[in-house]
Order: structure tokens, then sequence, then C-alpha cells
């Protein structure tokens, strides 16, 4: 997301763009935001409290969205099923005039280091992406593969 981003970027400014990772609990949000930005893991689960707030943040957390990581456990299916209903909330939070075609959208297929539990293929994943249009990546926030490709792709 940051190379096709800086295009656009003036000599000398920061570029600044809002990013909002979006999945089912425990799938590995923060810890691929973590692992980015931090450059380390976190393997003790702490809830994150983002948009649980209620309905009523939820308009604002997904207002003025540039970029949107779907992410998803590749050793949880139900995960996996659950994007077409957070891309159904993002649409019906946006409303009338909320414009999803001005979005990057990247998924990502989280805890490939898991793999003797997998339950949902990389083709499966992959063909569900690109019927959207959607940009996927394998990752792993604990070791640390395909995250600078998915944040810098």
């Amino acid at each position: 997301m940051e190379a096709n981003m800086s295009k656009r970027k003036e000599p000398g400014r920061s570029l600044r763009i809002k990013v909002i990772s979006m999945g089912n609990a425990e799938v590995g949000k923060s810890c691929i935001i973590k692992r980015y930005c931090e450059k380390r893991f976190v393997s003790k689960y702490l809830a994150t409290i983002g948009i649980d707030y209620g309905v009523t943040v939820r308009n604002e957390f997904y207002k003025d969205t540039q970029g949107v990581i779907l992410v998803y456990d590749v050793g949880q299916k139900d995960s996996f099923d659950a994007l077409d209903a957070w891309l159904a909330e993002m649409k019906q939070e946006l409303g009338p005039h909320g414009n999803m075609e001005n979005i990057i959208f990247v998924v990502c297929a989280n805890k490939i280091d898991c793999t003797k539990h997998r339950c949902v293929d990389e083709s499966e994943g992959r063909l569900w992406a690109e019927s959207k249009g959607f940009l996927y990546f394998e990752t792993s926030a604990q070791t640390g593969e395909g995250i600078n490709e998915m944040f810098q792709g």
C-alpha cells in the first residue's frame, strides 16, 4: 500500500493515510500491525477494544478510510467465512454516500506458520480476494513472513 500511495507524496512532506484492519477476534490483526511497526511479536492475547465500543463510533471508525486489511486465520474457516459480513458492515456504516471504490483492500491470510491446522487453502483465499478485486497476501505475524510485502505491495 505504501508504494501505491507514495506517488502522490510531495517532496519533503509526510503522507498520512488511514488504514484499518478488520476480522474476527484472535485472527492476529494487532499482531500484524505490531510486527510491521515495532518488528516484534507478542504472543499473549489481549482483546483489542477497537470498534467494540458500539454502533455510535463505528461510523467514525470507517469514515475517511483509504486502506483496509481484511484478516482471517487460515486455521479458522469461520474467520474466512466472516469476511463478507465485515465488508457488508463497512458498506452499511459508510451509508449511501460512502464510496468503497477508492479504498485499497488487502486480504491477509494470517497464521500460515500453523500449517498442520490449516482449514483454508491458499487457492480458496486468493480466489475470494481476486473475485472482489482485492490484493491477497499470506502472512505470519509470529515469524514475520509476508508482513513487509503486504504493507509495501
